[in-house]
């Protein structure tokens, strides 16, 4: 995982304290960065994750 350039896409973005799993999705895409990758920053950066396209999150 690199986290700087993950962190940069979130900083581009104004993404700070929560992301929608569909901006995860299209992050991913636009950015090149595998959908896990953004999980787990999102995890080690108490970074919340909403509208949970598996409904996994609320």
């Amino acid at each position: 995982m690199d986290e700087e350039k993950i962190r940069k896409a979130f900083e581009a973005e104004g993404i700070t304290k929560e992301i929608k799993c569909p901006q995860a999705f299209a992050m991913s895409e636009k950015y090149g960065i595998a959908k896990l990758d953004i999980a787990k920053y999102c995890n080690t950066h108490g970074v919340k994750i909403r509208a949970c396209q598996l409904g996994c999150f609320k």
